[in-house]
C-alpha cells in the first residue's frame, strides 16, 4: 500500500495549543511482520531523525514495489512535548521540565501484570503463545491511564510498539562511537545490526534500571520466558533496541545514509523487506553493560579529554585531564584514568563539570564486581 502519514493528536498543554505525534507507516496495517523505529525521544537528539529522513524514501520505494510483507511503523521526532523546551535559545529535551523527569525513563513496567494475566494461560502451540500474550499486553495498556503531559505521551509510544516483532530507539550520546544497549537473549539478532553499522561496542543488560523504552517493551516477554520454561515462546517474538548513532554534533547526509543503509539492509536480512540483504562483516561481539566501567570527577573542573571515542585503551590509561584554572598550573591539573581496559565508546563533550559526573565510558568484556542498579544513568 502507498505511505500513510498519522497524525496523532496529544492532549493540549495549555489553552490554544495542541502537539502531534506524527507516524509514518509503510505495507499493510496490522500485517507482520510488523516494526516500529522512533527517534528522538529525548528530543535533543538529532541524528536519529535525519537517519530515519534518509531511510523512509528507501521505504517508501520497497513499499511501491511490494517488499514489505508487513509493516514498518516510522515516528522520527517521537518527542513533540520535548521540542518545545527551548530555554536560553537551548532546547532541552532529555527531561521534561515540568518535572515529571527524563522521557526515556519510567515507561509502564508490565511484567507482573503479565506474569499474573497468562496465568495458566499459555499451551505447547508457540505461534497461539505470541497472539495470546500480545493480545494480553494491548489489553493491559489499554485499561490504564495517564495523567501529565510525558507519561500520556510515553503510553501513547508504548501502546504504538507494544506489539511490534521489531522495535529501533534511535538516541545518541555526548561524543561517541556508535554503540548499541540490548537484552542478553538478543544480542545475535542485534550483533548483525552493530556489524551493519560499524558499532564499537554492543551492551547487554536483562534489566539495566529505570525501565527506558526498549527495555518496557522486551522485558514482559522475558519475564514470561523465564517463567515458564516448559512453554514454547519464541525469542524473537519481540526484539528491541536502542542504538546510539554516534553523538550530538555527528549530524551529516552522508553518515545518515549510510547508517540509513544499514538498518534497510538489517530489516531485509530480518524479512522485514523482501529480497537478499547484502553480507555483514563479522558480527559484533556483546559485553556485559555491567562491564562499563565510568569515569568520573573526583572535583569540579574543565574537562578536556585526549582519547576519542571508539579507543580501545589499558587500565589505568589517561584519557583526559580535570583542569581548575585558579590554581597553579601544576596543582590544577588531575589526569583522569581508564578503570578497566576496553573500548572507550563515549564521552562527556569537554565542558565544566560537577563534582561526580561521569566523563567517560569504557566497555569491558567482563562484569565489575560491584556494578549493579541504575546501569544506564541519568546523564
Amino acid at each position: 500500500m502507498a505511505r500513510t502519514i498519522e497524525r496523532i493528536v496529544l492532549p493540549s498543554p495549555s489553552p490554544g495549543t495542541e502537539r502531534h505525534l506524527v507516524v509514518h507507516r509503510f505495507g499493510r496495517k496490522g500485517a507482520r511482520p510488523r516494526v516500529w523505529l522512533q527517534a528522538a525521544i529525548h528530543a535533543d537528539e538529532l541524528p536519529g531523525p535525519l537517519v530515519l529522513h534518509h531511510l523512509m524514501p528507501k521505504l517508501a520505494e520497497a513499499d511501491r514495489n511490494g517488499q514489505i510483507p508487513g509493516e514498518i511503523m516510522v515516528a522520527p521526532f517521537a518527542n513533540p512535548v520535548g521540542l518545545t523546551q527551548v530555554v536560553g535559545s537551548v532546547l532541552q529535551g532529555r527531561y521534561a521540565l515540568d518535572g515529571s523527569g527524563n522521557f526515556n525513563r519510567g515507561f509502564l513496567d508490565l511484567r507482573d501484570a503479565l506474569e499474573e494475566a497468562m496465568a495458566g494461560k499459555l499451551g505447547n502451540d508457540a505461534a497461539a503463545n505470541v497472539t495470546a500474550i500480545r493480545a494480553t499486553i494491548e489489553a493491559l495498556l489499554a485499561e490504564h491511564k495517564a495523567d501529565d503531559e510525558s507519561a500520556i505521551l510515553k503510553l501513547t509510544l508504548h501502546r504504538l510498539a507494544a506489539t511490534a516483532d521489531i522495535a529501533l530507539d534511535l538516541h545518541c550520546d555526548d561524543q561517541a562511537a556508535l554503540h548499541i544497549y540490548c537484552g542478553p537473549r538478543q544480542a545475535v539478532a542485534f550483533a548483525d545490526l552493530a556489524a551493519r553499522l560499524g558499532a564499537a561496542a554492543l551492551l547487554t543488560a536483562g534489566d539495566s534500571g529505570d525501565t527506558p523504552f526498549d527495555e518496557a517493551l522486551t522485558r514482559p516477554w522475558w519475564r514470561l520466558m523465564e517463567r515458564y520454561q516448559d512453554k514454547p515462546i519464541p525469542n524473537d517474538a519481540m526484539i528491541s533496541c536502542t542504538v546510539e548513532l554516534r553523538g550530538r554534533a555527528d549530524i551529516d547526509d552522508a553518515t545518515a545514509q549510510r547508517d540509513a543503509d544499514g538498518i534497510f539492509d538489517w530489516l531485509q536480512a530480518r524479512g522485514a523487506i523482501s529480497g537478499k540483504a547484502p553480507p555483514a562483516v563479522a558480527p559484533c561481539p556483546a559485553t556485559p553493560l555491567d562491564g562499563v566501567g565510568p569515569v568520573r570527577t573526583p572535583h569540579a573542573g574543565l574537562w578536556v579529554p585526549c582519547v576519542e571515542p571508539g579507543t580501545r585503551v589499558t587500565a589505568g590509561q589517561i584519557v583526559g585531564h580535570l583542569i581548575d584554572p585558579m590554581l597553579p598550573a601544576d596543582a590544577g591539573r588531575l589526569a583522569l584514568k581508564a578503570p578497566v581496559a576496553g573500548t572507550m565508546f563515549a564521552r562527556m563533550r569537554p565542558d565544566l563539570a560537577k563534582a561526580g559526573d561521569r566523563v567517560a565510558k569504557v566497555a569491558s568484556p567482563q562484569s565489575i564486581p560491584g556494578r549493579r542498579g541504575k546501569l544506564l544513568g541519568d546523564r
